[in-house]
């Protein structure tokens, strides 16, 4: 399995539906294993988790840091 492939295709998921990032907000292990369809080992998980999250952090720092640009 392609832990990357699978942040990026959950990643995705999350952006355009604001009900997913809302449920991966409050049980990530659970949103996890429904897009990947199988019960993992909790190792996995915790990793794609923390991708996730690691990817969605970046990615808001990044929006953050182009509205600031904007003002200058």
């Amino acid at each position: 399995m392609d832990l990357k492939e699978k942040i990026e295709v959950i990643l995705e998921e999350i952006k355009k539906n604001p009900n997913i990032k809302e449920d991966f907000e409050k049980n990530p292990t659970k949103v996890i294993e429904k897009f990947v369809g199988v019960d993992l080992p909790d190792e996995i998980v915790d990793k794609i988790v923390d991708g996730v999250k690691a990817k969605i952090t970046v990615d808001n720092v990044s929006k953050i840091a182009g509205a600031l640009k904007d003002l200058f």
